[in-house]
């Protein structure tokens, strides 16, 4: 019998089984795949994720595996141009981009060092119920026969198609349709850092640096130009970057080399589910997505990996019942995540609403709220002060915004 049972071993599900199981607590978590194993990503950690990884004692790790720095940001969004870096988090002067072949597999590494037992190749195909409540997964290792393990708690860190969702009957409570798809894979001979252009005409594209001296290059488009794309990526994939930046289309077609197959992403809806019941939770991807567009799904996983954590230890050490824990969890993520939910649906859309120009075309001309703004990015400024309509009259101001421009409410919030 186990406390808790981790269905999804990734980047909610690692650190989850790892802070549980530091704190004394009997843990299983379970993946069907085998680690090191890829998964279509982002790769892109700020400042407040990498904050937790360092807390964890698992950020010196993740540097010496070889992931290049970047410390400088390059924003473009319809000829609004905002570059720079955030001041230190937590001593942290960087970010990173690492492959998840190598990110997920320090993650479960570290859940094993801390005493919880990790299955792969385990493929869960039901959970096991007591009348109304969740006590345990059934499942099977590879060919092996099927097994089945209970557990006072089972939390879904399985993603966005989260089987413990389904089962366990987690209704959606906010929905917002998915605005793009992405297309991206890797590339050698570019030297370009980190760049994220959005351009006229519904297009993006962004580029990372990340291990064995590869650039990620990405794309975004509206979904319904998936099916056109799609029959010619590699053509389509060059006109994006030559519309946007004719010099970096250039640089990629004489320099670029593309060294893996390209990878599609047709990212589900945004979406807050349900996220605790009787005898289970979801964290990460299964309980609350949001478009890729803003890189917070990695960081998003461990914030709030370790606040269940936190909530799961206090009702198993007795302190509080564990319908009160959950709830308190589910309450903390809604709360602290639904600023950047809110800004990432609107973002993604690749048109920016007359609010957001006049905010960012002002704040590109402050030396001060730029710095704000990448302070916004990394986690380490809370968006209620940024867009706080006192500080965006005094930014107007200072930039000498004309009266009719200055818009200091978002109609859609």
């Amino acid at each position: 019998m186990y406390d808790v049972i981790v269905v999804g071993a990734r980047c909610a599900g690692s650190p989850l089984a790892m802070l549980l199981a530091r704190n004394g607590h009997r843990v299983l978590a379970v993946d069907r795949a085998s680690f090191p194993s890829d998964t279509v990503s982002t790769h892109y950690m700020h400042q407040a994720g990498l904050s937790r990884l360092q807390d964890w004692g698992l950020l010196d790790r993740l540097v010496a595996t070889g992931v290049p720095p970047i410390r400088e940001l390059n924003f473009t969004y319809t000829g609004i141009d905002i570059r720079g870096f955030a001041d230190p988090i937590d001593g942290i002067d960087a970010v990173y981009c690492p492959r998840r072949t190598v990110l997920d597999k320090l993650l479960v590494d570290a859940a094993r060092e801390a005493g919880a037992e990790v299955i792969e190749g385990f493929t869960v195909t039901s959970l096991v119920f007591d009348g109304d409540r969740v006590i345990g997964i059934r499942g099977a290792e590879g060919d092996a026969p099927e097994q089945e393990f209970r557990a006072q708690v089972v939390v879904g860190a399985d993603g966005a198609g989260s089987l413990v969702a389904q089962q366990a009957g987690a209704e959606t409570y906010r929905h917002v349709p998915a605005a793009g798809f992405i297309y991206y894979s890797y590339y050698s001979g570019l030297d370009w850092g980190m760049h994220h252009r959005t351009g006229f005409g519904e297009q993006q594209f962004g580029t990372w640096p990340t291990h064995d001296g590869l650039n990620l290059l990405a794309i975004i488009r509206p979904r319904e130009r998936f099916g056109e794309f799609r029959g010619e990526p590699e053509r389509h994939f060059q006109d994006i970057f030559d519309a946007i930046d004719p010099e970096m289309g250039e640089q990629l077609r004489d320099a670029g080399r593309r060294e893996e197959p390209f990878r599609p992403m047709r990212y589900p809806d945004n979406y807050y589910r349900r996220s605790w019941g009787p005898g289970w939770a979801l964290v990460g991807d299964a309980g609350y997505h949001k478009d890729p567009f803003t890189g917070w799904g990695i960081t998003d996983a461990f914030k709030y990996a370790e606040v269940l954590a936190q909530q799961l230890h206090s009702a198993l050490s007795g302190e509080r019942s564990l319908s009160d824990a959950l709830a308190e969890y589910e309450k903390i993520r809604d709360a602290e995540s639904a600023g950047t939910f809110g800004l990432t649906v609107s973002l993604s859309t690749l048109k920016l609403t007359p609010y957001y120009d006049a905010v960012f075309r002002a704040t590109s001309q402050s030396p001060s709220y730029v710095k704000k703004f990448f302070g916004l990015i990394a986690g380490g400024y809370h968006g209620e002060e940024f867009f706080a309509p006192h500080n965006l009259e005094q930014l107007y101001d200072e930039v000498g915004t004309p009266t009719g421009q200055r818009l200091l409410t978002n109609p859609g919030e």
